[in-house]
Parts: C-alpha cells; structure tokens; sequence
C-alpha cells in the first residue's frame, strides 16, 4: 500500500496515485502547487485552459504534465462518482515527488542520460 501525503476520511474523500510518470518533477511540482485547494471544476478548466494554450503558469504551458495530471482527474472523478460523491462539492490535494532515477545504457564517447520520472498523488476531499 501506498503511503500519501494527507490522510483524510475514506468516506468523504478520493485517493489517486500515478506511479512513475515519465515527466518533469520540477514542472509536476509547480503544476501541483498550483492545482492543490481549488474545486474540482475549477481544477479541469485550468488544465483544459494549458492544454489549449489559453492561459498559462508564469509563460509556460506544461503541456506533458498537464495531460498525465488531467488524466488522473478524469480517473480520480470517475472513482468520486462511483463512490457516490458529488464531483461539484470536491476539492484537489496534489503533490508530486520525485522517482526513481535510471540511466539510458552509454555508447562509445556519450554519457548516459538520465530519465525524468515522477510520482503524482492526487486527492480528492469532499467539503
């Protein structure tokens, strides 16, 4: 089991955890910071808003992070709905962490690279 950042009540709250994520832990964080304490509609018309390059963080649009942090939105409100939460009522908890560092193998003369991977929980808290 996972251990996440906030442990509110299971009976009022959604849990997500997407587990080595090839982006960004510095963008992830900044998106994070940005998304934690606002409802859940207000959240996906942020994300939607980068996606579609109509407003920005600061001059950038996160384009990978948004994508990996809107999918896990969709996720996390289909598990609210199944739970019998109302998704209006919701609001985002979201942390990134970084993961696991793994180096592609080196050729003659090339250093090794290494990948960008990151943890993102998400947390879904009925108010």
């Amino acid at each position: 089991m996972q251990k996440y950042v906030k442990n509110p009540k299971p009976e009022k709250s959604v849990r997500v955890f997407g587990r080595g994520l090839r982006i960004s832990s510095k963008s992830s964080a900044i998106v994070c910071k940005v998304l934690t304490g606002k409802s859940l509609p207000k959240g996906q018309s942020l994300l939607e808003g980068l996606i579609s390059r109509k407003q920005n963080l600061s001059g950038k649009y996160y384009t990978n992070v948004v994508e990996e942090l809107s999918n896990l939105l969709k996720i996390a409100e289909a598990n609210a709905e199944f739970k019998g939460l109302s998704p209006e009522r919701m609001f985002i908890h979201a942390s990134a962490h970084q993961g696991f560092t793994f180096q592609t193998p080196r050729r003659f003369k090339l250093r090794g690279r290494q990948r960008k991977i990151s943890h993102i929980q998400l947390i879904l808290e009925q108010r």
